[in-house]
């Protein structure tokens, strides 16, 4: 390198130190400023480790993140570019090995995308068993458990969709439901 270059990037990098002494003595504009100032390097450091695009913003955004919540570690004695760099690697290298365990795991696959492998599994619907005493457990539920068991486990509607239906808050839906369920199956235990 010459004397030039090198002079730039010491400048750089004691820029870099100053601002993130600031940013550990809580100067908010001095840490937005240094993040804004280092994504381009970390973009390039993560380029040279031959990631994709979309992989490059990953270790960005994954080195943005370690930096924040490590920026208490970083000894302002030694250079940060350094620093920066050796989290920017590790980042990369995590990225790859995730890569590696998830593709020797996962396998694309086209019919894996059917949900049974009988089409008549997904169209028919088995039966509550005997409707008759199902019937009647339903009767004793009130007439708030009985409206939300139709709509979230007859009609399987979301609780969101429940909820409009019903007027009835999500929380008081669940709580609803969750009890009338279990009265029902006292019921149908007691027959």
């Amino acid at each position: 390198m010459n004397s030039g270059q090198d002079q730039l990037e010491a400048s750089r990098d004691g820029a870099w130190t100053a601002l993130m002494l600031q940013s550990q003595n809580g100067d908010q504009r001095a840490y937005a400023r240094l993040l804004t100032e280092i994504s381009p390097f970390v973009r390039s450091l993560a380029r040279r480790q031959r990631h994709s695009p979309d992989q490059v913003e990953d270790v960005v955004q994954d080195v943005l993140v370690t930096l924040h919540r490590v920026r208490h570690t970083y000894d302002p004695s030694r250079p940060f570019t350094r620093w920066l760099a050796a989290i920017t690697q590790r980042r990369g290298i995590d990225l790859l090995r995730k890569q590696i365990r998830h593709g020797r795991y996962e396998v694309f696959d086209e019919e894996s995308y059917e949900t049974f492998a009988d089409p008549r599994a997904t169209r028919e619907q088995e039966g509550y068993g005997d409707s008759a005493a199902l019937g009647t457990a339903m009767l004793a539920l009130s007439e708030g458990q009985r409206e939300a068991i139709e709509l979230v486990k007859f009609q399987e509607l979301s609780l969101a969709e429940a909820s409009a239906v019903s007027g009835k808050s999500i929380a008081a839906l669940k709580v609803t439901v969750h009890r009338a369920v279990k009265l029902l199956r006292e019921q149908l235990v007691k027959r």
